[in-house]
């Protein structure tokens, strides 16, 4: 492939209607940024799929190239901090939203963004891993600074089938907590267990038909990738002094709640921002990951697909439904 001219996934949106599929662009169309990268791999999140959607609500400006994640290859860099063939990583800050994106087979980013890929991680493992494995680590490791512990109980993962959920239930396990995993889908038990969940619910029993301010303590510690009415019933049903980590509104933006569980209880809502992480911090979340999935064999376990960028306006339809369980890794 010449650098000169490279495919990229563009939406664009206009007087005609909405418009999304691959095109052939040149480096003069790319943003500025101090590091360019040939693009091996990509994946596809939620957010893609709301960004791959006319009335999303994540494009600002079209035409766009979506894509919050990427991984490859330095092809250049006016930073010194990273050489051509450096195998790198970039994900979220404004990747995919107000920034082209990783649908691209080459992509120009600020040198802030970038993070050099782990030794012993391949790029098709850092995608899978991606936006949602950061956001699962970074949920865990607010939930320690909040002073979780094995020793306090069982942890709840809402969605646990999806991304996030699926890097939670396997995080967790693998530091030896006692994972609750809540599922609307009664067919992916055995995947759960896999990933080493101890328990499995249904995801009716966090929405139950009458509600109480104060539920019974069950959960020492919750991770949340849903929102919506179940978070309201989370909360209620934490011990006290536990805490929710919240990532994501797949179900609904509403949380019909009271402040019962947070003035009776002392429970915590924790915002999860995987977006704008410190760059610093996230380079060594990224080792941890590393260590925690793949030097300890977890990452075998999380389910994957693997589709070509023509295949992305379909499976984005998918996300948005609900219909993929683990991950969805793009070879760009």
């Amino acid at each position: 492939m010449e650098v000169e001219k490279f495919q990229a996934l563009v939406i664009d949106k206009n007087q005609e209607g909405f418009h999304i599929g691959l095109k052939q662009m040149a480096l003069d169309n790319l943003p500025e940024g101090e590091v360019l990268i040939r693009v091996q791999y990509s994946s596809l999140n939620y957010k893609d799929g709301l960004a791959c959607t006319p009335n999303g609500g994540i494009v600002r400006s079209y035409p766009h190239v979506p894509g919050v994640d990427l991984a490859g290859v330095v092809i250049t860099s006016t930073d010194v901090r990273f050489e051509p063939g450096q195998q790198v990583i970039v994900t979220g800050f404004g990747l995919g939203v107000s920034h082209f994106g990783g649908f691209s087979q080459v992509a120009r980013v600020p040198a802030k963004w970038v993070v050099p890929l782990p030794a012993g991680l391949q790029p098709q493992e850092a995608m899978l891993i991606g936006t949602a494995g950061l956001t699962a680590a970074i949920s865990i490791e607010l939930l320690e600074h909040n002073g979780l512990s094995p020793e306090q109980g069982s942890v709840l993962v809402s969605g646990a089938t999806g991304g996030v959920g699926s890097f939670a239930v396997a995080m967790l396990a693998a530091r030896g907590y006692k994972v609750v995993a809540a599922t609307g889908k009664a067919s992916e038990h055995a995947y759960l267990h896999a990933l080493g969940a101890r328990e499995i619910i249904g995801r009716e029993q966090l929405n139950p038909e009458v509600r109480k301010p104060l539920e019974k303590q069950q959960w020492a510690a919750a991770i949340d990738p849903v929102g919506g009415s179940s978070l309201a019933f989370i909360l209620a049903s934490l011990q006290a002094g536990g805490a929710a980590a919240v990532s994501g509104l797949t179900g609904g933006v509403d949380v019909p709640t009271t402040v019962h569980p947070f003035i009776l209880r002392g429970v915590h809502l924790l915002g999860v921002d995987s977006v704008n992480y410190p760059i610093d911090r996230r380079s060594s979340l990224w080792e941890q990951i590393a260590r925690d999935l793949k030097q300890q064999g977890h990452l075998e376990h999380i389910a994957r697909l693997t589709i070509p960028l023509r295949e992305v306006a379909h499976y984005a339809e998918e996300i948005r439904q609900g219909r993929i369980r683990g991950r969805v890794v793009i070879e760009v």
